[in-house]
């Protein structure tokens, strides 16, 4: 049962939140921004989870979360020459980790921490994630471009395709539309998901969500020459270092923020205390904070997804906002984002009593 949506359009959002941007601009030059009604979303959730324990696969291990249906995805389906070239990618970097104890030395590992924050932190949780998914904050372009170009380097997808199934799992959120739900398993939002690329398709459509990033070259350059750029680093990283610093640079450090990013899909969706009423099952998690520059606060993002800050609280680690913080007071960053008392009002559990 999917869940409800309802729409909001340009000027009626403006009213309710007024220092939020829609980012969802359509053909027909009206900006609808897909945000969910959360009595509706909690009513859904229900029922979702009443047929899961009437039918489904049971709960997650230490989770209150219930199984709808497990999908599988490994078979009884035919694979596209997409979702095998994101599985063998994949393997690959899983196989390449297997040489790590044998090409340790002190610099690749050096390497691998500095690409990790470059491209975890930079690329895909700054860029990727809170610029341009939710359009939190403002940078001049050629920076806005540099972060989105390191974010190419975890070899995640192109910046176009990573934000229009990232804004579609907040349009669809843990309903049977939302492209990497626990409802379907632990295993598949942690990761299988990526493997059926015809399943989104079916799920949510064309990609018709983006077109803020297709109207500008740089980010359909990304997208037509995506592979070209993961491949230069490597040989770059071999020119300099030998095997050592493609075993590191490349093979333990994007398994490591594979691994990372997907946490934010499967364990908080799964695990921990949810501070906000969003109706959906976004958990706030301390460790994949840590471990994720900030983006384990996911509860509070739900809640406030146009945020620049997910660490809501002073004690909730959220490097990425430091960084867009002090992107702020230099004067690159601009328009930055951030609940608002009314909003805040309107999320939290009290006010719902």
């Amino acid at each position: 049962m999917a869940l409800t949506t309802s729409l909001l359009t340009t000027k009626s959002f403006s009213n309710l939140h007024p220092k939020l941007t829609p980012f969802h601009p359509n053909t027909h030059r009206r900006r609808v921004l897909h945000t969910i009604d959360v009595h509706r979303r909690k009513y859904a959730l229900r029922i979702v989870n009443t047929a899961a324990e009437s039918g489904g696969s049971g709960r997650i291990l230490f989770s209150d979360v219930v199984v709808k249906r497990r999908r599988e995805v490994f078979s009884g389906r035919k694979w596209k020459m997409m979702d095998i070239a994101t599985a063998g990618v994949v393997a690959a970097m899983h196989l390449l980790c297997g040489l790590a104890p044998f090409t340790f030395n002190w610099k690749a590992l050096s390497v691998a921490i500095g690409l990790y924050v470059v491209t975890g932190l930079l690329g895909i949780t700054l860029s990727f994630h809170r610029n341009l998914s939710h359009r939190s904050f403002k940078l001049p372009k050629w920076l806005e471009y540099a972060f989105a170009y390191c974010g190419v380097q975890a070899l995640q997808g192109s910046p176009i395709d990573w934000v229009s199934t990232h804004r579609y799992h907040h349009q669809y959120c843990d309903s049977e539309r939302d492209p990497h739900s626990p409802i379907e398993g632990f295993w598949f939002s942690h990761m299988s998901w990526l493997f059926d690329t015809e399943n989104i398709t079916q799920r949510c459509g064309e990609q018709n969500n983006v077109g803020d990033l297709e109207k500008q070259p740089f980010y359909r350059f990304l997208r037509t020459t995506y592979v070209i750029h993961p491949i230069a680093l490597a040989i770059i990283l071999y020119a300099i270092g030998g095997l050592p610093f493609i075993v590191w640079g490349m093979g333990v450090r994007i398994v490591w923020v594979y691994h990372i990013t997907w946490l934010v899909n499967s364990a908080c969706h799964v695990w921990g205390p949810q501070a906000w009423d969003t109706g959906d099952l976004s958990r706030n998690n301390w460790w994949v904070g840590i471990l994720a520059f900030g983006e384990g606060w996911h509860n509070n993002h739900h809640a406030f997804e146009y945020s620049a800050r997910h660490g809501l609280k002073w004690w909730q680690i959220d490097m990425t906002w430091y960084m867009i913080r002090l992107l702020e007071i230099i004067g690159l960053a601009v328009d930055v984002k951030l609940p608002t008392p009314t909003h805040i009002q309107k999320m939290a559990f009290t006010s719902k009593a």
